[in-house]
């Protein structure tokens, strides 16, 4: 099975927590705080892996997680950093966030890419000693590690493009120019899955073709396998473009170059702009008055034409030799760029980390905040410091102001993830 598109969920580690110890040592009182720094969690890097060749490992495993760092212990003893966990994908895979479409990584070489990364560890209590607070009796968690639902799909790593509609003999052709050996048959889609091959034009130079199967008019909008694999040709340099100029199945060969222009342009503008060769394959078939109304069509429209017949190998070397002279005058293989977070994406998730819900029931207000969890497990209520830092956090962000606005008054209990307090403003 060829898969070239899966979802999956990432998140790196958490940091480990900052300890809250004190030294002990015979013949040394108060020795003051000496906890340790917590490690930092496990980055989730994403490497190209030779021997993948589609995303179908994805379909079994959605989740990948990282492992956290470890926990600060006493003196002064910093926890131990998680190693990073390593994800396998195919040469040509995109990463993208699953819930806005932007580009994370483009996995075209072997770099490895780091796509979450683990949070930083929690400073451990010997931090926060000073004149006048000698005794601290709190630390702070780690942060938490990135997390994403991503998107994965996989776009081959082609100079050249080879589209037209089913039967018109593009299988055939990249068996005979290259070592790929596809399946071929007198049928439609007979070609399931694209196929690649390496085109050899001598010694030193060569380029990589690739046959996309199930082009048909509709492609564009999901019919046939047309719109599953058009994204592979999206990083072509290159498209050839094979003709049936035996019309052998009885359809206008100038409608099917006009059928599959246009399917190519409704799936991508920039993909319908990309330099074009003809190929009118079965010409030993074909009509000499027909196949020369096809030669002035396509050259009326200023675009190469050759006349070859895949099966017995007339035309194919000259137009291979064609292809590897014009591949030298383009740019490389695109590459899609990763994308930034904008302005307003960081805007917006920084509003959306502080937002917080607040509930009556039964006398009891429930405040709903995710953001507050790490900052609660920061807190030692028995500590005066640290229990003014809380109060201070819940004034700051508006949720004192809420409980006010939603009348609570003193002796009130407000709980938040369970931990109940009375209210006092």
């Amino acid at each position: 099975m060829f898969v070239d598109k899966a979802k999956i969920y990432v998140k790196a580690g958490d940091g480990g927590d900052g300890a809250v110890s004190f030294h002990r040592e015979k013949y040394i009182a108060a020795g003051g705080p000496d906890g340790g720094d917590g490690g930092k969690g496990g980055n989730v890097v994403f490497v190209v892996d030779d021997n993948l060749s589609n995303l179908i490992d994805f379909r079994y495993k959605r989740k990948y997680v990282a492992e956290k760092g470890q926990n600060g212990s006493s003196k002064n003893s910093s926890g131990r950093g998680a190693p990073d966990l390593v994800v396998k994908v195919p040469m040509g895979t995109v990463v993208k966030e699953a819930n806005t479409g932007r580009i994370l990584a483009d996995l075209s070489d072997y770099e490895p890419v780091i796509i979450a990364r683990g949070g930083k560890g929690g400073r451990g209590n010997a931090h926060f000693a000073t004149s006048t607070r000698q005794i601290p009796k709190f630390a702070k968690p780690g942060f938490r590690g990135e997390e994403f639902d991503l998107v994965l799909e996989l776009k081959l790593l082609a100079d050249v493009g080879l589209v037209g509609f089913p039967n018109v003999g593009k299988s055939t052709l990249i068996s005979v120019v290259s070592a790929a050996k596809p399946k071929i048959a007198n049928y439609h889609f007979t070609t399931l899955t694209p196929v690649l091959g390496v085109v050899k034009t001598d010694e030193e130079h060569s380029f990589v073709m690739a046959d996309i199967p199930g082009l048909i008019e509709g492609a564009s909008e999901g019919a046939g396998l047309g719109h599953e694999f058009l994204r592979h040709v999206e990083r072509c340099r290159l498209i050839l473009h094979v003709l049936d100029a035996s019309e052998i199945e009885g359809r206008d060969v100038c409608d099917d170059f006009d059928i599959i222009n246009r399917e190519l342009e409704g799936f991508s503008p920039e993909l319908a702009k990309a330099p074009q060769i003809v190929a009118a394959n079965k010409c030993d078939m074909a009509d000499p008055e027909r196949l020369e109304r096809l030669r002035k069509f396509i050259e009326e429209k200023g675009l190469p034409f050759y006349e070859i017949s895949a099966a017995t190998t007339q035309g194919t070397r000259e137009l291979m030799l064609a292809v590897a002279g014009e591949l030298s005058k383009l740019p490389p293989v695109k590459k899609f760029e990763a994308q930034p977070v904008t302005v307003a994406e960081m805007e917006q998730k920084l509003i959306h980390d502080k937002s917080f819900e607040v509930t009556v029931d039964d006398g009891v207000y429930f405040v709903e905040a995710p953001w507050l969890w790490d900052i609660l497990r920061s807190v030692n209520m028995e500590d005066y410091s640290s229990l003014q830092y809380f109060q201070r956090v819940l004034r700051t962000s508006g949720i004192i102001d809420k409980l006010l606005e939603m009348g609570i008054e003193e002796g009130d209990i407000v709980s938040i993830f369970d931990y109940e307090f009375e209210f006092v403003n």
